[in-house]
């Protein structure tokens, strides 16, 4: 079970709001509000349980383009530094075809605490729209890390837009709170969505197709 939601509105509001059991709502926390069809997306495809030495939350994004543009992004295991501003490099370990198992070295650009990160392929679902992955290796302090993405289409002021979720699971490291290990990934993914906001709703402008004609 997700223990926190971190909700991120088309106008650029943000709010971290606690979900406490299993039973989802339309009900204010703290004075905003998780709609009940992003609440069941995160029970059907972002669902973690994590041992008392490890904590998870969720992100939500809506972006201005229509789905396949950001799935089109978001699907590429190979290629992270698309739209990932603290990737400098990748480099998959075997060539070909990208399949479940398959493992990327991903080089980080300095200013982290990190340089490098070995990453396996979980899920590629391009049906959903659902991409999943497991860190395995590198010089980093994220043990045990799992994260699931996935992409949702939606309408946004009569446009196509898309609903994007991050969710991830990771051990808390010696000397930290969860909330510290919690505040740190989520300000990562944060900017990882706002760069896939950024990139996708770029692509959407140059888009000539008619936006309502599209398949979503």
């Amino acid at each position: 079970m997700v223990g926190r939601v971190k909700a991120d509105g088309i106008g650029g509001l943000e709010a971290a709001i606690v979900v406490g059991s299993e039973r989802w709502t339309e009900e204010m926390v703290n004075g905003n509000s998780v709609r009940l069809v992003e609440a069941e997306y995160v029970r059907r495809h972002h669902s973690h349980d994590p041992d008392d030495n490890q904590c998870s939350s969720a992100l939500i994004k809506h972006i201005r383009a229509p789905v396949h543009l950001v799935w089109s992004l978001v699907r590429r295991f190979d290629q992270p530094q698309q739209y990932k501003p603290f990737v400098s490099r990748c480099r998959c370990v075997a060539q070909g075809a990208l399949e479940i198992g398959s493992v990327r070295e991903v080089n980080v650009k300095s200013g982290l605490p990190a340089t490098t990160s070995t990453e396996r392929l979980e899920l590629l679902d391009d049906d959903e729209h659902i991409l999943s992955i497991k860190i395995v290796g590198g010089d980093h302090r994220l043990r045990n890390y799992s994260s699931v993405i996935s992409a949702h289409p939606e309408i946004i002021d009569g446009r196509p837009g898309t609903l994007v979720i991050e969710s991830f699971m990771v051990d808390v490291p010696d000397g930290n709170t969860r909330d510290e290990t919690c505040y740190f990934v989520e300000a990562l993914i944060k900017c990882n969505l706002k760069s896939l906001a950024d990139v996708s709703e770029r692509l959407a402008v140059q888009d000539t197709t008619n936006p309502l004609g599209r398949r979503m």
